[in-house]
């Protein structure tokens, strides 16, 4: 897989999402007879975030709060799946025409994931065959947040809404795989997805026969896909917060309390080979050793300041005994966390 590399470092920005979604959400709360603009206010109050307009992109960490408080708000378990089923698989920006353009849906699958990024900053999205069978992970990941039941049955079900007007109508499902706990009830999944999905897996994956691969597009157009691509890739080369070293900081951020930080770990997660992950890292000047040290100093700070225990704060750097992460913590500060804490709490 190839994705681009940073041109210039943007620090520590806060990944990005589009508007897309969003303007998905919109409508489909209306057609479900709720107000969305009051529902997002409702949401968002104690945040003290205005709404922003249609169009511009959002910070990727504020979803989270909206996902977890809509079921409470609209007094439905169901929402994600009432919502996905309610959503207009609208082309709302470049992948989605892209998708269309495609001469099949193996690359139609390959341009989605190629441009991932400009969906969302957090997205890990990955086309896997074996055999007969291909799979595609849609993970989206967030900061000290699990992955969202209600957001990833709305994003399942309008993906395959995608896939079904790409293949026109032919796209099969075979299996459906999902990170959280197995919801209580489970009428409206099979109504849905026509099939129980198994829940407690390693990724929010959709499965289907690695034939349909090779289905040829009815409305494909190998010109207008090179344009789109051009476009596509001017575009993600311009969300300088959604790409790689920002990414992989992000994701450290995400699996360092599990501590599997390692080089073959990280590129699996990012869709890349070992060796071409640490050339992209070779060519922007670190490593993944380097950026690993850079966000477990930040962790550390970030909870010292926010009152968590000591061994909490080595918990959570990936530290499993207390020892190595003082001596961490010495050569980050020259000082040690108790001094740290005092200095600026005090």
């Amino acid at each position: 897989m190839s994705l681009p590399v940073d041109s210039n470092s943007p620090g520590d920005s806060p990944l990005t999402h589009s508007a897309t979604l969003r303007r998905l959400l919109y409508e489909a709360l209306a057609e479900l007879g709720l107000d969305p603009t009051d529902i997002y206010r409702r949401i968002y109050q104690h945040r003290r975030l205005a709404v922003p307009p249609l169009h511009e992109r959002l910070e990727h960490d504020n979803a989270p709060l909206f996902w977890q408080a809509l079921p409470e708000i609209t007094g439905d378990a169901d929402i994600g799946l009432h919502l996905g089923e309610a959503m207009k698989p609208r082309l709302l920006d470049v992948v989605g025409y892209l998708l269309l353009a495609s001469r099949d849906l193996r690359e139609a699958l390959e341009s989605f994931v190629r441009f991932q990024h400009i969906l969302s900053g957090g997205f890990v999205a990955q086309l896997q065959v074996d055999g007969e069978q291909a799979r595609l992970v849609i993970d989206l990941n967030y900061l000290g947040v699990a992955s969202l039941r209600q957001q990833m049955e709305c994003l399942a079900q309008l993906i395959l809404k995608l896939l079904a007007l790409v293949s026109d109508n032919e796209f099969q499902l075979s299996g459906l795989h999902f990170r959280h706990a197995q919801p209580r009830q489970l009428k409206e999944h099979r109504r849905l997805f026509g099939l129980l999905p198994e829940f407690g897996q390693e990724h929010d994956a959709l499965l289907f026969p690695a034939a349909l691969l090779q289905r040829p597009s009815r409305t494909a157009n190998p010109d207008l896909h090179a344009l789109l691509s051009a476009h596509a890739q001017g575009q993600l080369g311009g969300l300088v917060e959604n790409q790689l070293l920002n990414r992989l900081r992000y994701l450290l951020g995400v699996r360092l309390g599990a501590g599997d930080c390692t080089l073959a770990a990280c590129a699996a997660e990012l869709g890349w080979s070992v060796s071409a992950l640490q050339r992209a890292l070779a060519e922007q000047g670190t490593s993944l050793r380097a950026l690993r040290e850079t966000v477990r100093q930040s962790r550390a700070q970030e909870l010292l300041r926010a009152g968590a225990s000591i061994r909490e704060v080595a918990r959570a750097c990936g530290f499993a005994e207390l020892s190595p992460f003082y001596r961490a913590f010495r050569r980050w500060y020259g000082e040690t966390p108790e001094q740290q804490r005092a200095r600026l709490c005090g």
